[in-house]
């Protein structure tokens, strides 16, 4: 999607963890049925890696969680426990941002689009998802 790119900032509900990343205003975000998603209802959008910035001690207050492939990183607060952000299997080079977790006011619109997690492979073969954190050259 085409907007304007801007910074949210965002965390988790006890505020232990906090971030910014800069990201269009609209979004395509990404409904995921793997097991890990489906269980948290995580609905996420991806970001390259360099545009996100874990602030102050927010490190302190993670948590991470792997299996099966041990590609992804789901980070949590050890604190209230939500995952507002982690990296993602399909993105290893970038970070899927739970767009709940973005503070009002910074994003216009939210695409929702469904990943078929519990096929990965055929899902992502058949979706743009893995080109999402890759950073876009502006033509000048």
């Amino acid at each position: 999607m085409d907007s304007e790119t801007v910074v949210h900032n965002g965390g988790c509900h006890c505020r232990k963890v906090r971030w910014r990343v800069r990201a269009p205003t609209s979004v395509v975000a990404w409904d995921c049925n793997c097991s890990d998603c489906f269980m948290r209802a995580n609905t996420h959008f991806i970001v390259p890696a360099e545009r996100f910035e874990l602030l102050g001690d927010s490190k302190q207050f993670l948590t991470t969680y792997t299996f099966g492939t041990h590609t992804a990183k789901h980070t949590f607060c050890n604190v209230c426990g939500i995952t507002s952000f982690y990296f993602p299997r399909s993105n290893p080079d970038g970070v899927a941002i739970t767009f709940r977790c973005v503070d009002p006011g910074t994003l216009t619109h939210v695409e929702v689009k469904n990943f078929d997690g519990r096929n990965w492979d055929s899902s992502f073969d058949k979706t743009d998802i893995g080109s999402l954190s890759k950073v876009q050259k502006s033509a000048n």
